[in-house]
């Protein structure tokens, strides 16, 4: 603790405004990072899925796999491509913003056109930055709001566009919020705990008693653990 306290003070003998520049650059980032887990993470899901399936099923188990799940596949590797020319994304072409100014929105190559998706999330994961360091200056607790805000930004976006909020993403959240606040950091201990109990709880209720009047499932288990993190 004491390392950290001494990193903290580092940064905030800085003048706000060079602060709040880096909270920014490294956003953006970070922004770029959260693209590829936006895009990637849903995908390597789905190949895990049926890859277990494939193998645990008794008619299949012992023929190869199908050519879309051979090889690796996960945040690293491959490396980014186009995806209909499938030529390779140089390194100036992912500058967080800048590349897709540069590049006008398309694809180098083939000039297909590129997902707004990309600069929005990295303008946001910046502008979480920007507001986190704003209002609590260079402490544990701006990190700490951060990371909260960068990981609600990833699952909004994966949710919005595949329906999923992934435990690899959600459950962290709910662990790390409980330690962080073991600290004091945003709220007690105790409040803490109950919070992420009785959120789940309420959804759960909810999801069970939708499920005994209509036969039907009305949300996923997702939304009970992304509001016990919350």
């Amino acid at each position: 603790m004491q390392g950290m306290n001494e990193f903290w003070v580092g940064f905030s003998n800085l003048p706000m405004a060079v602060l709040l520049s880096l909270a920014v650059l490294f956003g953006l980032i970070v922004g770029s990072f959260l693209n590829v887990v936006i895009l990637r993470l849903p995908v390597m899901m789905d190949r895990s899925e049926r890859k277990f399936v494939w193998l645990s099923h008794p008619n299949t188990a012992q023929q190869a796999l199908p050519d879309d799940l051979q090889g690796s596949y996960g945040l690293s590797k491959p490396s980014s491509q186009c995806p209909k020319c499938h030529a390779s994304v140089r390194w100036w072409m992912n500058i967080p913003v800048l590349s897709f100014v540069l590049l006008k929105a398309q694809c180098a190559g083939c000039k297909t056109g590129i997902s707004w998706q990309y600069p929005i999330v990295e303008c946001l994961a910046a502008a979480a930055a920007f507001c986190a360091f704003w209002v609590y200056g260079a402490t544990s607790t701006a990190l700490a709001v951060t990371l909260l805000l960068w990981a609600l930004l990833t699952l909004t976006v994966i949710d919005l566009r595949t329906y999923l909020l992934p435990d690899v993403i959600v459950l962290p959240l709910l662990w790390l919020g409980l330690l962080v606040n073991s600290m004091g950091l945003l709220t007690s201990l105790s409040s803490a705990v109950w919070g992420a109990a009785l959120g789940y709880l309420s959804l759960w209720s909810i999801y069970h008693l939708f499920k005994l009047m209509t036969g039907k499932e009305g949300m996923g288990h997702g939304d009970f653990k992304l509001l016990a993190a919350l």
